[in-house]
């Protein structure tokens, strides 16, 4: 995860007494400007750069495409719009999943674990999901594993 540098006081300034707004300053609470419904911003527990993960899954065979990553406001874009919104960690900006490649996720639904640190969003995809081309950011990536059998 990208780490933003400590903000230095030029002279005649001072440093913010709080964080600084947007993905790299935010805390895990809520932001106080959340675009979210209250209950959902509360209840989201976000890293330390004020992002929550989102497992992306298509929505009628459950093939898990992707993981992204959303602050609030990406959260909140892909809630109203029907379109998949992320925020790019090296980018430090947001990104609409599809408007460059055509790959575009329709949103079908989305939900938040039990812990309120991840979230589930089911789509429709059109086309590979991931950048490198295949289907899935998981296709030909298998490790090898001891694999376990239930009683």
């Amino acid at each position: 995860m990208s780490e933003q540098p400590a903000p230095v006081p030029t002279p005649g300034s001072t440093l913010p007494a709080a964080p600084l707004p947007g993905p790299a300053g935010t805390p895990e609470d809520a932001p106080a400007a959340s675009p979210l419904p209250s209950d959902l911003a509360a209840a989201l527990k976000r890293d330390s750069a004020g992002l929550v993960a989102a497992v992306v899954q298509q929505f009628d065979t459950n093939e898990v495409l992707m993981l992204g990553w959303m602050d609030d406001e990406a959260l909140h874009r892909t809630m109203t719009t029907g379109r998949v919104t992320f925020y790019s960690r090296s980018r430090q900006e947001y990104w609409r999943k599809g408007d460059t490649s055509g790959h575009v996720q329709w949103v079908k639904s989305v939900a938040m674990d039990c812990d309120g640190d991840a979230l589930l969003v089911r789509v429709d995809q059109v086309g590979a999901a991931c950048h490198t081309g295949t289907r899935t950011c998981f296709d030909g990536r298998d490790l090898a594993v001891t694999t376990g059998q239930a009683l």
